[in-house]
């Protein structure tokens, strides 16, 4: 009874959210729809004065549909409390031609954009996958490649002709190492167009220093080959010890997927790891756009370990 005219106002907000509006005219009628909304005798009378008013909602069925539609219409109840505000703080009276003014007024709106700072989530996809593929392939290329070679030469005496030579032990050494490593450029430098190419893999804003974090890890990676051969008495213990190493490496070190995503102490123990090593300089940079200093530890970490397993490779190298 005597609703006023803040009734068509929220009428035409429930119509915006597709609503279709009938006013029954009696109770028995009225019973009969499924969504009910009851508003008070002077509705409009009673929210001018100040008076606390009270508008109830019904709705027969238990399913989402019944939160959704009480979602909506909470916001055209809201939308038309906010026209009663808007029209007062202006100096203006809630009249209906004033709300009906404010609504023909174009929507002002301002969007604010600042930077949230560094990426925080995990990398996923082609990120994540790529990179650990070719952290893991490199070991397990490079190791089980550069040991079992090492173990045919020594097995057809290809070594001990070396050791007839005047070329002594550690040149020996290196120049093994240096051919594991050239193959270790050529999987690297395949891999990175491969997956440039054919999966659009974005390397992010520092490229050369993740060439350098790859080139860094395939030296290490080719020094632990030379070592594995040595250490190896036949291809079968070449080929099970590197590719053991290589699975279990590349599953704590955050190859197969996102470290960031596993237990506190799988993360430290990543840290301890040269696949960890190489994945985290690889996150740093590709997705989480760090700075090229951030994984200078990585670096200086594998260059030192490579430098020992050199020496220790020179001191255990066997002709025979």
């Amino acid at each position: 009874d005597n609703p006023g005219y803040l009734i068509d106002q929220l009428e035409r907000r429930l119509e915006d959210r597709n609503f279709a509006i009938a006013r029954p005219e009696t109770d028995s009628l009225f019973a009969r729809y499924s969504r009910q909304l009851s508003v008070p005798a002077g509705f409009t009378d009673s929210i001018l004065a100040g008076t606390l008013v009270k508008i109830q909602f019904r709705h027969r069925s238990t399913d989402l549909d019944s939160d959704y539609d009480e979602l909506r219409v909470s916001r055209a109840i809201y939308t038309v409390l906010t026209d009663l505000i808007v029209t007062t703080d202006m100096g203006r009276r809630p009249t209906a031609q004033n709300l009906d003014s404010l609504n023909a007024m174009p929507g002002a709106l301002s969007l604010e954009v600042t930077s949230a700072g560094n990426r925080m989530t995990p990398p996923s996809g082609y990120e994540q996958a790529i990179p650990g593929i070719m952290v893991m392939f490199i070991l397990l290329v490079m190791a089980t490649s550069g040991a079992i070679l090492l173990v045919v030469e020594r097995r057809q005496g290809l070594l001990r002709r070396l050791a007839c030579t005047p070329i002594d032990r550690t040149s020996v050494v290196l120049g093994k190492w240096g051919g594991k490593m050239m193959l270790g450029v050529v999987q690297i430098g395949f891999a990175m167009l491969a997956g440039t190419i054919l999966f659009k893999m974005d390397w992010g804003p520092n490229l050369s220093m993740v060439i350098a974090v790859l080139l860094v890890y395939g030296a290490l990676m080719a020094t632990m080959g030379i070592l594995l051969g040595s250490l190896a008495r036949t291809e079968g213990q070449a080929a099970g010890i590197g590719v053991v190493s290589a699975n279990v490496l590349a599953a704590l070190g955050g190859c197969w997927w996102p470290i960031e995503v596993t237990p506190g102490w799988m993360q430290k123990l990543q840290l301890f790891l040269p696949t960890g090593w190489a994945m985290d300089a690889l996150h740093k940079l590709i997705s989480f756009a760090g700075d090229p200093v951030s994984v200078m530890p990585h670096l200086i970490g594998m260059l030192v370990l490579t430098c020992i397993l050199v020496i220790l490779s020179v001191k255990i190298f066997r002709y025979q």
